[in-house]
């Protein structure tokens, strides 16, 4: 039996962040992971070029059920920490909208920063590793792999959520934590495209592939982001924002067009006669979109004199009020985050530690923290991976 100070298991972004702190503190660590490799959540986000953190990361971009609980971690690890990291490795990245990071060229240069800081610090990685067992002996943690048996005095638990399990997701963080009694707040997938009803997705299978600029509102909340349409039904910023507050059977609504108030329609045919809404609408919506809008209101290509009011509030009400038809979401296959997890009121703000079983501790996506689109979640993984690694 192998003995060290600090066993976890997992080596995504809160698992290789918490491995490097702690080994730099002179601890000894072994990171255990199934995969062939490390980081493919990492290889995979944000379309290959990973958007690793937010400059705008606050509390009130993370859900969970208790919201106190990701303040101490987030101002003990800023986002600007982790771009000193990354400037000292000298990583290209570009800032896409405000406050968003991704590498400038792929990232597997960011994953090689993260291995070569492992590799700094002293810490062990060892992949291919399937884990059979957990038990908890006089103060020590005994794991049993197919790679040999570890004693530690800390075990990490950085296994992620469910999403993605092509990627090798499960939820053996989940079990881990019922093992010593910890609580496990629902999960279900979010920051996922939402599925549509099939007589709705054959109206709308020639809008595949467009995109556009609109206002997704759910349970109070808003999101003024695009949106794409999808063969299966509609994805994008705005869809994927709004799975976070929305659930399958709630009420969402989709404006096309939230420029264009009922007010402003109305000014139109007041201020401009001879101008049609087939051209106005032209301004804000793909052509094929507009085409679509047509069909139920064949007026359009009419000067706006020649509407009634009826007529503009009709419309104003078609574009504000879009239906979708909303079925459910494309599930974990595709989600990027998983909502819910293990219940922050049994773990410490400060150290990670579960209250259930001393010496075990939690961290990144398997804990009730999840952040809105935009690396929000890449900058909890790295501020819970290393507060834990503090501590371990």
């Amino acid at each position: 039996m192998e003995k060290v100070d600090v066993v976890i298991i997992g080596a995504g972004a809160s698992g290789l962040m918490c491995a490097a702190t702690a080994a730099y503190r002179g601890r000894r660590v072994v990171v255990l992971d199934h995969a062939n490799k490390a980081g493919k959540k990492i290889l995979m986000s944000g379309g290959g070029r990973c958007n690793f953190t937010n400059m705008d990361a606050a509390p009130k971009h993370f859900l969970s059920a208790n919201p106190h609980f990701c303040i101490s971690a987030l101002r003990r690890y800023s986002s600007q920490d982790f771009v000193d990291l990354v400037d000292r490795h000298g990583l290209d990245y570009v800032e896409k909208t405000p406050g968003q990071l991704f590498c400038e060229h792929s990232a597997k240069d960011l994953l090689d920063i993260l291995l070569t800081e492992l590799e700094w610090s002293g810490a062990e990685l060892k992949l291919n590793t399937k884990i059979y067992n957990v038990d908890y002996q006089n103060e020590q943690t005994i794991i049993k792999t197919n790679q040999g048996d570890f004693a530690c005095d800390s075990l990490v638990i950085a296994t992620g959520g469910l999403s993605i399990p092509t990627m090798g997701a499960s939820g053996f963080g989940y079990d881990i934590a019922k093992q010593v009694g910890h609580d496990i707040l629902p999960t279900r997938a979010s920051l996922v495209p939402i599925t549509i009803q099939p007589d709705r997705k054959t109206q709308l299978a020639e809008l595949s592939g467009i995109a556009c600029d609109i206002e997704a509102s759910a349970n109070g909340t808003s999101f003024k982001e695009p949106m794409l349409f999808t063969h299966r039904g509609v994805s994008g910023p705005a869809i994927l924002q709004i799975t976070n507050f929305w659930q399958p059977g709630e009420e969402l609504t989709i404006n096309l067009a939230p420029e264009l108030t009922l007010e402003s329609l109305q000014a139109i045919r007041q201020n401009t006669p001879k101008k049609s809404f087939e051209g106005v609408l032209s301004s804000q919506l793909p052509k094929r979109l507009v085409e679509l809008i047509k069909e139920q209101f064949p007026w359009l290509n009419e000067r706006s004199a020649q509407t009634s009011n009826e007529q503009i509030e009709s419309l104003h009400a078609y574009l504000s009020h879009f239906d979708i038809a909303p079925n459910g979401t494309e599930g974990y296959r595709t989600a990027e985050v998983t909502l819910g997890g293990v219940n922050t009121n049994e773990v410490s703000s400060k150290t990670f530690e579960s209250s259930k079983q001393k010496g075990l501790y939690f961290i990144g996506e398997v804990l009730d923290v999840t952040g809105w689109l935009g690396g929000y979640n890449f900058q909890w993984a790295w501020a819970s991976g290393f507060c834990a690694g503090q501590h371990v």
